[in-house]
């Protein structure tokens, strides 16, 4: 007789759930903006706390995103599994842990991250209940992102009186904007079915396909002109254009509507973005500026 499979450690269920791997997304850049305020130096202090609280904050606003979708999820067949993985209990265990560690990290750092600290958790948690409302809740899953090169500025700084974490910061936005339109075009039957707004749902997939497109023609120039204004060199420059290529090859994925290509197109591509712009910069700023551009 078969013996069932043994239940995998509580940590993996927990990572699955709140799709850990995806943190490949944010916790780039808030590197990059951590580097670049650092001029390319920073303690090991410095850094740990920062990817401290990058991560746990991360892990606060997908718990509290699982759990205001969790009804949602166990009806959609592409989410109907997460609600197995850990139990309500332990999702909410796991969110306020998270967040009394970012909460920490945050104090560790400086009093400016300390007196923000409300403000990034309300950012990030408040993304979870815009699809009740608007069409648009895909801006603020990249406004939520966006904290993460604004957060790590001022982890170093301790200050926001300068241009590169606000250019940065609209880069991932927008960015981060285009991804979700695209991704959100799987739940597009789903939503209108349930009620829940998406641009998908409400607009179409072509013209959420179109606005993905503008938009990340904006993020590559965005992305540019940081490297521009933070004074970064040829390396970064490389890194922008072979992300712009990224991007449009994203856009080609994108538009065969099929599941395991739009998949592709959001995990794999986007997380190539990410890392390709933060080798470039350590390039430029580790390994010396070849070039300015």
């Amino acid at each position: 007789m078969d013996t069932p499979a043994a239940r995998p450690p509580f940590l993996l269920r927990l990572g699955a759930f709140i799709r850990f791997s995806h943190t490949i997304f944010a916790l780039p850049f808030a590197l990059i903006s951590m580097l670049v305020a650092g001029k390319g130096s920073v303690s090991g202090r410095t850094l740990g706390w920062i990817v401290v609280c990058a991560v746990s904050a991360r892990t606060v606003a997908m718990c509290f995103n699982r759990l205001m979708d969790w009804n949602f999820d166990k009806l959609n067949p592409r989410t109907s599994e997460r609600h197995t993985l850990v139990s309500k209990t332990q999702a909410w265990s796991a969110l306020l842990l998270a967040a009394a560690v970012a909460f920490w990290a945050a104090y560790q750092l400086n009093a400016l991250c300390l007196a923000l600290f409300p403000v990034m958790l309300f950012i990030l948690c408040f993304y979870s209940l815009t699809k009740r409302f608007t069409a648009f809740s895909h801006f603020f899953l990249g406004l939520a992102l966006a904290v993460a090169p604004a957060g790590a500025w001022v982890g170093v700084r301790a200050s926001l009186s300068s241009p590169e974490p606000f250019l940065l910061g609209l880069a991932v936005l927008v960015w981060t904007f285009g991804f979700d339109l695209i991704y959100s075009t799987l739940d597009t039957e789903f939503d209108r079915t349930h009620g829940l707004f998406s641009f998908p749902a409400r607009y179409g997939v072509p013209a959420a396909l179109k606005l993905a497109k503008a938009l990340h023609g904006a993020a590559a120039a965005c992305f540019f002109l940081f490297g521009l204004t933070a004074g970064l060199g040829i390396a970064y420059a490389c890194a922008c254009l072979l992300t712009l290529g990224a991007l449009v090859w994203e856009h080609r994925l994108a538009a065969s509507l099929h599941p395991a290509q739009i998949n592709k197109a959001f995990f794999q591509i986007n997380a190539f973005v990410s890392m390709t712009l933060l080798a470039g910069t350590i390039f430029d700023l580790k390994a010396g500026k070849l070039l300015a551009f």
